[in-house]
């Protein structure tokens, strides 16, 4: 039976508060924690991790960055929000849109060099940070009511549209390309002869127990399952052989912390690249949030929502990875603690 949990705050709680506990929401909630709730919260921070790993990874290249850069962006950004945001059960990490969208504008600006690529990508996060805090200070949050949510789902399945049509190569195991989206389909079904069944058969049979797992098992981690077993097959057995493709090594350790040196004039179009990305981070996060405290039985602060945002883009920016949106479904089927669960992932 799934355990029931007390609100964490209310609506007078969540309002502009006069006491350190308002700048600290952990403070509102963390006295109450209960012990028994530590084996849901720890279940929740491995299926977390295991599900934002190779997320991450792949994220990072469909922003144009070296995978790593995708590890350090789920990392910061989880434990940051999980002090400053309202909510309990948002996580935050890389997600398709706002890495097509880095991706997809950045490569126009860096002209083929990587090191300005990541440079550019740091440097929109400080600005996104930056208009976080002015919006945080100004109390602009109530300015997301005038956003047409049409826009935003219009933008979203385009973005699901695109990225499904980038990361089909991999799954018949062919060599894709093309720029444009028309272009990309006429080039993958010039490959399809030359899929690999073996490639296309993994890929289906791991899609199939996700689903299987969702309709039979709700609420289990069976996506922590899919991906250990995928490791576990392609590390013991010949299969790594049979044309997957792998990320290979990553750089131990953390990165060198260091802001870009690049400053916004030198950079044409970043401005209105950190405001797009600023909106779809924001929209999307609030959206979430409200979703999910309307099912718990608690309330969000929209307006902390762009604080909680803007500190976690500044680690970022250090780290040279990008901006980032939320995803929220994985850890509200478990109904977990955000603090606790993102310790147990990073």
């Amino acid at each position: 039976m799934e355990e029931k949990r007390v609100p964490i705050v209310d609506a007078e709680n969540m309002a502009p508060a006069k006491s350190w506990r308002a700048l600290f929401p952990p403070a509102q909630w963390l006295f109450t924690y209960q012990l028994p709730w530590i084996p849901s919260d720890v279940v929740a921070g491995v299926t977390l991790a295991a599900y934002g790993i190779p997320v991450s990874l792949a994220y990072a290249t469909l922003a144009g960055l070296p995978p790593q850069y995708g590890i350090y962006c789920y990392l910061v950004g989880g434990l940051s929000y999980a002090l400053l945001g309202s909510s309990r059960q948002l996580a935050i990490g890389p997600t398709s849109a706002i890495s097509m969208l880095v991706g997809v504008t950045v490569t126009d600006m860096a002209g083929g060099d990587p090191a300005r690529f990541a440079s550019i990508a740091a440097l929109t996060a400080i600005l996104i940070a930056l208009m976080c805090l002015l919006g945080w200070i100004l109390r602009l949050s109530s300015l997301v009511n005038f956003i047409s949510e049409t826009i935003l789902l219009g933008f979203k399945a385009g973005a699901a549209l695109t990225i499904a049509l980038t990361q089909l190569p991999k799954l018949f195991g062919v060599e894709g390309g093309g720029e444009e989206f028309f272009e990309r389909i006429v080039i993958l079904a010039g490959q399809l002869p030359d899929t690999h069944p073996v490639v296309l058969a993994f890929g289906v049979g791991a899609l199939a127990l996700l689903l299987l797992g969702e309709k039979l098992l709700p609420g289990r981690p069976v996506a922590l399952f899919v991906v250990a077993l995928a490791i576990v097959l392609l590390s013991v057995t010949s299969l790594g052989e049979m044309g997957f493709k792998v990320v290979g090594a990553l750089p131990r350790g953390l990165p060198h912390f260091h802001f870009p040196a690049l400053r916004v004039r030198d950079v044409d179009g970043i401005v209105p690249l950190a405001f797009a990305c600023l909106l779809l981070s924001y929209l999307e996060s609030v959206s979430a949030a409200r979703a999910i405290a309307q099912k718990n039985g608690y309330e969000i602060d929209s307006r902390r929502e762009l604080l909680g945002l803007g500190a976690v883009i500044p680690w970022r920016a250090a780290c040279h990875s990008r901006p980032s949106m939320t995803r929220p479904a994985q850890r509200r089927r478990l109904r977990s603690c955000l603090l606790q669960s993102q310790l147990v992932s990073a």
